[in-house]
């Protein structure tokens, strides 16, 4: 039996603890907050979408950061098991579009309780309102006594999880420690990067954090008159410098700031953070409003809404294509006199409105900050970590888990999934 030490209570935090427990170590969970799962009480608008229904496949293809390295703790504990062990503990969930997985109840807080019993039926010690100061380690050293490199291009040492010192100046020893203290996103929720600091300390590369599945902020200030206009079945695609970076089809909503929406969070964490270090080059982003309709088929469309007004003006002939609040933007965008007779509307004049329609142009100056943020991109590098265990490369005896890890995926429940899996794989992987 080892004396294991899991620190941060999130779902990745919860499901290391419960499953180092179930095999028999004794296990203690410190989390900072008043409570566990903090951050889980907000997911999913507050219901918590608690995984992706969908096969193996789909599950890899919704993970845009390093997908490969996730196979093992994908397969070891799956999307299937993990609603089976929430049932297993009273908690019923269901299925919705996009193969989203909920609690029946609609509550996020279900989920905490649920595991909350697993961690107390397993005899996990949970301390509250407890952060820790300093991972403690020592020099690992092989039968003849000496030390052993974990990385030679480095010249790294290896060493092995010895405890840790709380904020308070206790100590706590341990022979295994799992580190799972989660990102940076909603630091209202505890968040504060802590984390990485431990594993840089302990000689573990960060490849940078940056905010993911965000909103963006854009120049054009006419974006504004549209706050709350939320846009269904529409296009979109962001390019830089003509190279073609996303497209996507779906929802979408203007904001006091920009856009925002399902496609625009998937649009952010699904293009290179590099693209977002600086404006120098612009990042366009333009919506196609009628992406049923080709440019010819949505000519024909608008001609035959001329025809129906052909003596009103043109500022009360397009009521039918778009919704009311974007009329008077895309009026003065077309470039067209609003007074004008549509009868008199010239054919260029009139491609110029099929144009615009057809890409609605903005340009991305920015993402919003960690508080919108709902997952990190970014975190302790996969190279210094085993995929089949999640224990460090560099460190016997420490293991990670969840948002901590260079790892990060769509909406949809595919990264509370990675939370799960990897959370399962270090609690089980302990000897």
């Amino acid at each position: 039996m080892s004396k294991v030490i899991v620190i941060g209570g999130g779902p990745a935090g919860m499901f290391a603890a419960y499953f180092a427990a179930k095999n028999g170590h004794q296990v203690t969970l410190l989390e900072q907050n008043e409570k566990l799962g903090k951050k889980l009480y907000i997911t999913g608008k507050g219901r918590c979408n608690i995984t992706n229904a969908s096969d193996m496949e789909d599950l890899f293809n919704n993970v845009c950061s390093n997908p490969k390295f996730l196979y093992s703790a994908f397969y070891s504990y799956t999307n299937d098991q993990v609603v089976e062990f929430l049932e297993s503990y009273g908690l019923q969930t269901k299925v919705e579009r996009g193969n989203r997985v909920f609690p029946v109840s609609d509550r996020s807080s279900d989920v905490i309780s649920t595991l909350s019993r697993a961690l107390k039926d397993v005899g996990v010690d949970v301390h509250l309102h407890t952060r820790v100061a300093k991972i403690l380690t020592e020099e690992y050293r092989d039968e003849n006594g000496e030390t052993v490199l974990a990385d030679k291009k480095s010249g790294v040492l290896k060493q092995f999880a010895t405890g840790v010192v709380l904020e308070s100046g206790k100590t706590l020893h341990a022979d295994d420690i799992v580190l799972a203290t989660g990102g940076i996103s909603y630091p209202s929720t505890g968040a504060t990067g802590d984390g990485y600091r431990f594993a840089e300390k302990l000689n573990h590369k960060i490849v940078e954090p940056t905010p993911s599945l965000v909103p963006f902020e854009v120049k054009e200030s006419w974006v504004t008159e549209m706050q709350g206009l939320a846009l269904k079945n529409v296009a979109i695609t962001i390019d830089c410098e003509g190279k073609k970076l996303y497209e996507d089809f779906g929802e979408m909503l203007f904001t006091h700031f920009g856009v925002s929406g399902p496609m625009i969070l998937s649009a952010s964490a699904s293009i290179k953070p590099a693209y977002f270090k600086d404006f120098t080059r612009d990042l366009t982003l333009k919506i196609d409003l009628k992406p049923a309709l080709d440019k010819e088929q949505l000519d024909k469309r608008i001609l035959k809404d001329f025809e129906e007004a052909k003596n009103k003006q043109y500022k009360n002939s397009i009521q039918k294509l778009l919704p009311s609040k974007m009329i008077p933007i895309i009026i003065e965008l077309s470039g067209i006199d609003p007074d004008k007779k549509v009868n008199e509307i010239t054919k260029e004049e009139r491609m110029n409105l099929v144009n615009l329609l057809k890409g609605l142009p903005m340009t991305i100056i920015g993402l919003r900050g960690w508080n919108e943020a709902i997952i990190t991109k970014g975190g302790v590098s996969v190279k210094h970590v085993n995929p089949s265990t999640m224990e460090s490369k560099l460190v016997n005896g420490l293991y990670f888990a969840g948002e901590l890890l260079d790892l990060d995926a769509m909406t949809g429940g595919y990264n509370l999934q990675i939370a799960w899996s990897t959370g399962y794989l270090a609690g089980n992987s302990i000897e």
